[in-house]
């Protein structure tokens, strides 16, 4: 039987994360454990082939299901696309098989024009929430689907939506997902799917807000709650960098209630992937709803105490654990990457890829990228990292930002490839180290003068006890023979 191009995520779409995509996976999954997810539908991966194949147009048939399954979501909802004065509006997210944060686009608050936002206000008696989603979609619409934004979307709401989905289809094939896959040896892959889903409001109002958590922390591996969010902000707000976020203690101390339940959810999914999970959540009026679940990306060292405390949990074996640490991983651990802490601080801000590096300071992403090309030790320091800059970090040895939190997209990037990042350092930063020889210590969140790498080289019982899974004498092939060997001598 052939499976549908167009997929209700209801919990009962076919578990196949090739077919639906990493984002409508998770979805489809917490929908199935009863996890409090808006309604959502996707255009599965073969369509993004299929769009290509036409001259960057959506087949009739695959439209006509897209229609299907919105009146689907207005009557889950009780609200009406493109009618007022609560209109459903909703977001356009990408999603490939493989994890790739930031890499494409989406369009949050789809479905507003100007007629139904002065509706809306009305209808609420909150004009400055009306403005803040209709400035937020005209700004993420216009930049992503028309090219400016400062350009006027549509008037006709399913025109947003069409062409919102090709946008999200043509994002599959741009330079930044070229350059990640390239990295990490994806391939060219099957494409993206694309996940439509109901909005809900984290910028509705005081009880609102939006965040990501960890189920443990990705930086360090300690079995412990980690997160950011923002109250009164949508989820572009904290994983962009563009706004330095506050912790998920504060999380706890804003709303007990539903940082309990929030824990209780993340616990809930981490046991059921037996793995670390980021999950991004939104608070509306006081209720929360996850929006998407994935194994999270780790820096090396908290990849090993993670699959060792699994272990000692019981959820994975020992030959899991091994499995789950990579060559590029074992790599990094076998290299020293402390920083002097006798050194001159020339910046500070808050660790959120460990490991130390120094190099020169470089401002702008084409200039990083062309000294890397020449053999420099490039360390890239921006005001906040866009997908654009994607390139760059990964031919930088450090990262360093002025705004932005440890669950932005450039700290997840720089945890998954083993960079040193360190963000939220303060505005006038690039200005004042560009040019300049600094180590970074993603680690401590400190940035030193000069090269201020240590020759120490601390302990790490998670490490040792990895290697005890192992046989006497891997084989030179093994992807942990590089660490096993980098132990060996250490202990010469």
């Amino acid at each position: 039987m052939t499976t549908p191009a167009v997929l209700a995520l209801d919990g009962t779409a076919p578990a196949d994360r090739e077919l639906l995509g990493g984002k409508a996976y998770s979805i489809n999954r917490m929908r199935s454990l009863g996890l409090p997810v808006p309604p959502a539908f996707a255009l599965t991966t073969p369509v993004c082939a299929q769009f290509t194949e036409a001259g960057g147009q959506l087949p009739v048939h695959v439209w006509d299901d897209v229609l299907t399954q919105l009146r689907v979501l207005e009557q889950q909802t009780g609200k009406l696309f493109g009618t007022g004065p609560f209109p459903l509006l909703v977001s356009v997210r990408s999603g490939a098989a493989q994890s790739m944060p930031g890499m494409m686009d989406t369009v949050l608050n789809l479905g507003l024009t100007r007629e139904l936002a002065a509706q809306l206000a009305e209808a609420t008696g909150d004009p400055d929430w009306a403005r803040d989603t209709w400035d937020r979609f005209c700004a993420g619409y216009g930049s992503i689907v028309l090219g400016d934004a400062t350009a006027t979307p549509p008037a006709d709401p399913y025109d947003q939506l069409r062409d919102a989905i090709g946008a999200v289809f043509g994002s599959w094939s741009n330079e930044r997902v070229a350059a990640y896959r390239r990295h990490h040896g994806l391939g060219e892959g099957g494409g993206t799917a694309v996940t439509v889903q109901a909005m809900v409001f984290g910028n509705r109002d005081d009880l609102s807000g939006t965040g990501v958590v960890f189920s443990r922390d990705p930086a360090t591996g300690a079995p412990e709650l980690f997160g950011e969010w923002l109250a009164r902000a949508q989820g572009e707000d904290v994983v962009s960098g563009e706004r330095t976020p506050e912790s998920i203690d504060s999380f706890r101390t804003h709303a007990p209630r539903l940082h309990a339940e929030l824990a209780t959810i993340a616990q809930t999914l981490e046991n059921e992937h037996r793995d670390l999970v980021d999950i991004e959540f939104t608070v509306e009026s006081g209720t929360l709803y996850m929006l998407q679940c994935r194994s999270g990306k780790r820096s090396a060292r908290a990849a090993v105490r993670i699959a060792v405390d699994l272990v000692r949990e019981g959820l994975i074996s020992r030959d899991d654990a091994v499995a789950r640490i990579s060559a590029e991983q074992a790599k990094s651990l076998s290299q020293n990457n402390s920083a002097d802490i006798s050194a001159d601080v020339v910046a500070t801000g808050t660790g959120a890829g460990p490991g130390a590096a120094v190099g020169v300071v470089h401002t702008d992403t084409d200039e990083a990228c062309a000294a890397a090309a020449r053999g420099e030790h490039v360390v890239l320091v921006r005001p906040s990292t866009s997908p654009a800059d994607v390139p760059a970090m990964f031919d930088a040895v450090a990262v360093v930002t002025e705004v932005g939190g440890t669950t932005s997209h450039a700290a997840l990037v720089c945890r998954e490839i083993g960079v040193p990042c360190v963000v939220g350092c303060g505005t006038g930063l690039t200005g004042t180290l560009a040019g300049q020889t600094v180590t970074v210590d993603g680690s401590t969140g400190k940035i030193y003068a000069g090269d201020a790498l240590s020759a120490e080289e601390s302990a790490d019982e998670y490490v040792e006890e990895l290697l005890s899974y192992l046989p006497d004498a891997p084989s030179p092939n093994h992807p942990l023979a590089e660490l096993v060997a980098a132990r060996t001598l250490q202990g010469a």
